[in-house]
């Protein structure tokens, strides 16, 4: 079995001025992919409704889906309803077991529901679920979609010797070797599945691609990644992404696109009256199915991430999202980062201005059919 340090050996190397200068923001009408688990909550149906919405600021080549699960939970919650019920954790070992799990235990207890009994679909129910949202969102936004969105991986990748080869990574590889139309911008929302497999049957593409990917803790957070699903549902996708070289983007969903809140008051009056599109946004945030998952209740009161739209929100305006140039860290098999100051550069984020990006998605959806 290939070693990652072996597989990122084979991975050209690009010239520091080439990187720096796929890594800032392109201009208006730069090529972009849309890599998108859309069905997995409801913040992809904002990104990618705002990016169908913006043709005057972006060549959408097209959207690939991407397979989520939440299965990796399973096992744990089961776990810590059952230590819950028992009283609570009893050592450390339990109270080390349950994490970040115990709120949604809890709350699955209060529900008189059992944990057995939380739906969790497999990721290659996840990707056609997907694949059939992002075409829902071309519909309700009024743009064909035929030629545009492509089924991607059923599953992740279990080893570096065998990418999942799909129609999003076969259309990934030929966008990419369009070189004579400039570099194309992956926004990249979901698991790097489809995108590492593209690397691994076409390693000369990272120098006509750039990856601007959203997920997990800043990498100067001392924090383990485990919590971030982006992150963790393929962990070898994820550890190529920041060995191999490409050009990458980084935008942490923790503590950045963690502000990216919106409150019910807020859909209703500005999302909810604009054509088609804002009718189904409003539908998809009062009736979210993590709400079921999670087993939250109370919602009108509650405000939800939209995470994904920080993507087109680095894309769009310089003005929205804070960069600074860093060196990429090494995501070793813990998931914790290891920074080196000799390594490959990265573009990473460490702010926004949320009320500027929400009133240009406002302005955008005034001109949904």
């Amino acid at each position: 079995m290939t070693s990652l340090a072996e597989i990122a050996a084979r991975f050209p190397k690009l010239d520091p001025a080439l990187m720096e200068s796929r890594l800032r923001r392109p201009g208006s009408n730069a090529r972009v992919i849309i890599d998108t688990d859309t069905a997995n909550e409801i913040d992809d149906q904002y990104a990618v409704a705002w990016a169908l919405l913006s043709p005057e600021r972006l060549r959408l080549e097209g959207v690939t889906a991407v397979p989520f699960s939440f299965q990796h939970h399973r096992e744990g919650l089961i776990k810590s309803v059952e230590i819950l019920r028992n009283g609570g954790p009893q050592n450390e070992v339990e109270e080390k077991f349950m994490g970040g799990l115990g709120g949604w235990a809890q709350r699955i207890i209060d529900a008189g529901r059992k944990a057995e009994e939380v739906k969790f679909v497999s990721p290659e129910e996840g990707v056609e679920l997907s694949y059939q949202e992002i075409l829902t969102i071309f519909e309700k936004c009024g743009v064909p979609s035929k030629g545009k969105v492509f089924r991607g991986a059923p599953g992740y990748l279990t080893d570096y010797d065998t990418p999942l080869e799909t129609e999003s990574t076969r259309f990934i590889i030929e966008q990419a070797r369009k070189r004579d139309e400039g570099p194309v911008y992956i926004l990249a929302m979901g698991a790097l599945t489809n995108i590492a497999s593209a690397l691994l049957v076409a390693p000369d593409i990272i120098d006509n691609i750039v990856v601007v990917w959203t997920a997990s803790f800043p990498s100067y957070a001392p924090f383990c990644n485990a919590p971030s699903l982006n992150l963790v549902q393929d962990k070898l996708a994820s550890r190529l992404l920041f060995e191999c070289g490409v050009p990458h983007v980084y935008l942490p969903g923790y503590h950045v696109g963690a502000q990216l809140k919106i409150s019910h008051p807020e859909m209703e009056k500005f999302v909810k009256p604009k054509g088609a599109i804002g009718a189904y946004l409003w539908h998809l945030y009062t009736n979210n199915p993590l709400h079921e998952m999670f087993a939250i209740t109370g919602q009108e009161t509650k405000t939800w991430v939209i995470w994904d739209i920080i993507n087109v929100a680095w894309l769009f305006d310089d003005d929205y999202v804070s960069m600074r140039m860093t060196t990429s860290p090494a995501l070793n098999e813990e998931l914790y980062w290891e920074t080196d100051a000799d390594r490959h550069m990265m573009a990473e984020a460490y702010d926004l201005n949320r009320d500027a990006i929400y009133e240009d998605f406002y302005r955008t959806l005034e001109r949904a059919p």
